[in-house]
């Protein structure tokens, strides 16, 4: 900080710094709700506009958030829901119910759920009912109101929503959606399942305007406003970005870059965030990738391939060996030229590291060549093992080096 700012301002550098970091820490720690979700403002408008149209007039809707994990699903879906029941007839109209995939396993149950959180466990007793199509029908028909004419809206969220798809006929997404499509009860239905970075960083570091010292967040403000143009800044975030969408992860780096923040450097600077960025990616699978053999970081390589040319998505064992085939056909590797057993041993010592994770939950039975797996790690790692591998053939590097483009 300048010293004209330091003069001007009405605390000592020690409280404002103390001060800035308690503020910025309950933002990244305590995860309190946004006064308006940053970034998805049109998104936030439908969605509260969608709802209120079943919450207040009584018509039935459905929609599905997408997005990667940690970018604010959940987040949109609390503010719109704040706002909303600050309605008071909504308030003392609207019935919540929210499920999750990862504790509703099952589609019985998700009912036994629903029951008890629209208190009706009374209501159900011991009638015993032919498909679960009655039992939830009968479930909306007791929450018609005394005059038996008009229901009570109802809006479901569920998260971890692909899992409820996995469920054996799909009965309560069949039947919820079913409802949500007729006339006769007003029930939305809302569906949560797995940017910004560089706007999200500067807005996560910004002090708020009621700073008790105006001058000390201004210039603290602007100085995190010239972050965001610093290219070892941009890189960082990238970087993060590449590696994990997560904002939780983000969460963490800012917090360590925070305790760097002292009386003497009461600033954030790039070397700051790059040394935190430092100590935040030298992790263990880092460590785990400089302990492989030659086969195993050419199954990573040939997995990267597979990233690229699928755009993400999952692959199997037989995938990858027939990209590993055709790159030492290619190149005529004898040194490479493992018998498949020897490469299927290869292939699972890498799941046992964790540094592929499998995509069928456990119940789900599939030959092994044909399991549908994830690569876990990101290309700094992946080259860096290989620039720190001794005597690894030039080819393989630039085997890798075309993979990452």
């Amino acid at each position: 900080m300048s010293k004209r700012k330091l003069k001007e301002s009405t605390l000592s550098v020690g409280d404002c710094v103390s001060k800035a970091q308690t503020i910025l820490r309950e933002r990244y720690c305590h995860q309190k709700l946004p006064e308006k979700p940053f970034g998805v403002e049109s998104q936030y408008k439908h969605l509260l506009e969608l709802l209120r149209r079943t919450a207040v007039h009584g018509e039935s809707n459905s929609v599905l958030i997408v997005g990667p994990r940690g970018a604010g699903k959940t987040m949109l879906l609390k503010c719109v829901l704040r706002e909303l029941l600050e309605v008071k007839q909504v308030k003392e109209n609207v019935l919540l119910v929210h499920l999750n995939g990862l504790l509703q396993t099952d589609d019985r149950v998700a009912l036994k759920d629903i029951t008890r959180q629209l208190h009706l466990e009374n209501v159900v007793g011991d009638k015993v009912f032919g498909s679960f199509a009655e039992n939830l029908a009968f479930l909306l028909e007791a929450l018609k109101k005394g005059d038996r004419s008009s229901s009570r809206p109802v809006l479901f969220t569920l998260d971890e929503f692909d899992l409820f798809a996995q469920h054996k006929n799909q009965t309560l997404l069949y039947n919820l959606l079913d409802i949500s499509q007729s006339a006769q009860t007003p029930v939305a239905v809302v569906g949560l399942t797995c940017r910004l970075y560089k706007e999200i960083f500067a807005q996560q570091l910004s002090l708020p305007e009621d700073f008790p010292d105006k001058s000390f967040a201004e210039e603290w403000n602007e100085n995190i406003q010239s972050l965001c143009e610093d290219k070892t800044v941009e890189d960082v975030l990238k970087k993060y970005f590449h590696s994990s969408k997560d904002i939780r992860s983000l969460h963490m780096l800012l917090i360590l870059t925070l305790s760097r923040v002292t009386v003497s450097n009461p600033a954030i600077r790039a070397a700051d965030l790059l040394e935190t960025s430092r100590l935040c990616t030298a992790d263990s699978k880092a460590n785990i990738l400089h302990g492989l053999s030659i086969l195993e970081l050419c199954l990573i390589i040939a997995m990267k391939h597979l990233s690229d040319i699928y755009d993400g998505e999952p692959f199997n064992f037989q995938m990858v060996h027939n990209e590993f085939k055709k790159f030492i056909q290619r190149k005529a590797h004898s040194i490479l030229n493992f018998e498949k057993p020897v490469v299927i041993k290869a292939f699972e010592h890498l799941q046992q590291l964790e540094l592929i994770k499998p995509m069928d939950g456990p119940s789900v039975k599939n030959q092994r060549e044909y399991q549908l797996v994830k690569l876990m790690v990101d290309n700094s790692q992946i080259m860096d093992a290989l620039q720190k591998y001794p005597q690894c053939p030039t080819d393989v590097k630039q085997w890798a080096a075309s993979a990452f483009g």
